[in-house]
């Protein structure tokens, strides 16, 4: 694609979110949901192949459906109150119209089966922006606006979406829908602290977001798409392999990697506002999250698929692209846990 071309798409899908955030007026945080959306769309198509434009295509009409469901709302809510912003006059039937078209953009069940489908479809780097750059937008107006909405939806919709995350995440042998279900965990986890502490909602979207971006990197650079293809790594890349074993069980939320921060944090939170069996049921969908992060590492690294002689003569690679953030990124998806008191 053209430099300048690719200049202004990736500008575009950073000005966007920053739009969205800064601005107080809901028709401004639409249009930065729009240049999200529409600067996203040449990125998935640019590998020009049937799979990657049935991908963007299902992304389009679902964020379009998404962004016009968010606009009626904002449109009934400036007609009844002559305001381009929510408050606590606004009409219940609104704020439950908005939550729904902000869990079809953020991936939230029961709106999440467009995500698995469409990350599967593209590219891994374009996948890493759809799983983590793309929540920001629709997460900051969900932090601004979760006072006004019904905190049992909230709730529901947090634990079909843990429980949907870890279940789905059983039988998938594809890298990028591992890690789209896996979003789908972690946005209900998100959502359901936040009636009681948005904080940890930004805190375990941040930690998110430094866990994915690593694996994401390791995907992109050594070309793993899926289970198959991660079984020669012990005999081509040895030492991603201790890597993308620390990163899946930080992602998982073992202890004593970063991954357990927020999943620490979020049950003390349900826990102290008498939400015991929330806590318990979100453990528990945490530990099958856990079990298929535990099961990807073992046919990695434990077990030998079966292939020809010639394939298990690779070479070691010790000439491999690398990128200047994943050491970064890497120390700090693992060893983050000691700084807790801190951001708590």
């Amino acid at each position: 694609m053209n430099p300048i071309t690719l200049t202004i798409i990736y500008s575009t899908i950073v000005a966007g979110p920053m739009i969205t955030m800064m601005s107080s007026n809901l028709f401004i945080m639409w249009i930065g949901l729009e240049m999200n959306l529409l600067a996203l769309v040449p990125l998935m198509i640019s590998n020009s192949n049937p799979r990657s434009t049935e991908a963007a295509t299902k992304y389009f009409l679902t964020q379009a459906t998404a962004s016009m469901i968010l606009l009626l709302s904002i449109l009934i809510n400036f007609k009844q109150l002559g305001l381009w912003t929510f408050q606590p006059e606004t009409n219940s039937t609104i704020m439950t119209i908005t939550f729904i078209s902000l869990a079809i953009k953020l991936g939230l069940a029961p709106f999440h089966s467009w995500l698995p489908e469409v990350t599967q479809g593209i590219k891994l780097k374009v996948g890493l922006i759809l799983l983590t750059w793309q929540k920001i937008a629709p997460l900051s107006i969900l932090l601004q606006f979760y006072e006004l909405m019904d905190h049992t939806l909230l709730t529901l919709s947090a634990i079909a979406s843990v429980l949907i995350g870890a279940w789905n995440g059983l039988n998938q042998t594809q890298t990028r829908k591992i890690m789209a279900y896996s979003s789908i965990a972690h946005m209900g986890w998100m959502v359901s602290v936040l009636p009681y502490n948005p904080s940890l909602t930004t805190l375990n979207l941040l930690i998110y977001i430094i866990m994915t971006t690593p694996m994401f990197l390791i995907f992109h650079t050594h070309s793993f798409t899926s289970i198959t293809s991660m079984s020669l790594m012990w005999n081509k890349m040895p030492m991603a392999l201790p890597m993308i074993s620390l990163i899946l069980l930080s992602t998982g939320g073992l202890p004593p990697l970063t991954g357990f921060l927020p999943k620490w944090a979020i049950i003390i939170e349900l826990m102290k506002n008498s939400n015991l069996s929330l806590a318990t049921l979100m453990a528990m969908a945490a530990l099958i999250n856990l079990f298929f992060y535990t099961r990807l590492i073992y046919s990695t690294s434990l077990t030998i698929f079966p292939s020809n002689n010639n394939s298990k003569m690779y070479m070691h690679q010790s000439h491999v692209k690398t990128s200047i953030i994943l050491p970064s990124t890497m120390i700090i998806s693992t060893l983050m846990l000691p700084l807790s008191p801190l951001l708590l």
